[in-house]
């Protein structure tokens, strides 16, 4: 569905001195500096993938997204959705994707959202019959049918985020661009939202790409993701062997017995303290938590060690989470 080889996009920025004589200087003599916004990325995503694009502000993510949609031409590369090469034939390409980008509306402001839905459908040629069905599927699974007479600009965030949604989707198109398409919103809306785009996805096997920094999108959506950073790729896999990969870490919270003979910082066990990367203590709650590598000592040692030490009322095991996993990439690379 999405094919793209040895895609890369620069930028000429003018640089300029300040001030009236640094606009005055650039009228005769202007600088130049190139941004290397993408740099030769490949990837591949058959119909009917869900697929993660994150990275860090300024990463890369809405440079390819804007070529994929045929927004941008890229500075050299290969890029085709659908067949389609998207910058050469911009309306053929339009017809079959779809998109939510942040906070820019699809939907016209002043009218109410049945009208837009209508107009789309005309700007689409959506037959009149599938426009119905559709419509009707969508007014039941996002709720919108409250919605149907109120204008854009009346709606709350998460209300028109909902009839965004409906209108990236009412063409059936092959590929939905999604952008950050829950921020913002609360956790009912958010779960009605990844429950449309999943339907979606199963019904009609929409192609999604998805740039969110919210990791639970992530989760709950794609099985497959594409880390970039400084317009590199710098993973693309499946979700599950990521966490695999780089899952080993562990944090367990200790709620100890209350005693007028424990310390702060608490004292550690040779063992445990030679492996544990971070530590955090509440004295005020009698509360540590200790952070560690599961490939060097097991959550059954740690928690071994501790019952030695101390009276323990209770404890929990917190997994890594993907946001941690991501942010780790980051920093330290793969």
């Amino acid at each position: 569905m999405i094919d793209v080889q040895n895609l890369s996009k620069q930028y000429q920025i003018a640089k300029r001195d300040p001030g009236l004589a640094g606009a005055v200087k650039s009228l005769f003599s202007r600088k130049y500096e190139t941004k290397q916004a993408v740099q030769d990325i490949s990837f591949q995503i058959q119909k009917g993938e869900m697929v993660g694009y994150i990275g860090a502000n300024g990463a890369g993510k809405s440079t390819t997204i804007k070529m994929l949609s045929g927004i941008l031409t890229p500075s050299s590369g290969v890029v085709r959705v659908n067949g389609i090469v998207p910058y050469e034939n911009r309306r053929r390409n339009a017809s079959q994707i779809g998109a939510v980008f942040g906070q820019r509306t699809q939907l016209f402001w002043d009218i109410p959202i049945r009208e837009s839905y209508h107009l789309l459908k005309h700007i689409y040629q959506v037959p009149e019959t599938e426009f119905q069905q559709r419509l009707e599927m969508f007014t039941d699974v996002l709720d919108l049918g409250p919605l149907l007479g109120i204008p854009v600009r009346q709606m709350s965030l998460g209300q028109k985020m909902r009839a965004e949604l409906a209108a990236a989707f009412l063409h059936n198109p092959a590929v939905v661009f999604l952008d950050e398409p829950t921020i913002g919103l609360d956790v009912a809306v958010k779960d009605r939202i990844r429950a449309f785009i999943r339907e979606m996805n199963r019904q009609q096997e929409t192609t999604v790409i998805l740039t969110t920094h919210d990791m639970q999108d992530i989760e709950e959506i794609c099985n497959r993701i594409i880390i970039i950073d400084g317009g590199k790729i710098l993973y693309d896999g499946a979700l599950q062997a990521i966490k695999e990969r780089f899952g080993d870490k562990r944090t367990i919270h200790f709620d100890l017995e209350k005693n007028d003979g424990f310390t702060i910082p608490y004292a550690l066990a040779t063992r445990v303290e030679q492996v544990v990367s971070h530590r955090e203590a509440a004295g005020k709650s009698n509360s540590i938590s200790l952070s560690f590598n599961n490939a060097e000592i097991t959550a059954a040692e740690v928690i071994s060690e501790m019952m030695q030490a101390y009276t323990i009322r209770d404890l929990t095991i917190d997994e890594v989470h993907i946001e941690q996993i991501v942010k780790d990439i980051y920093e330290r690379g793969l």
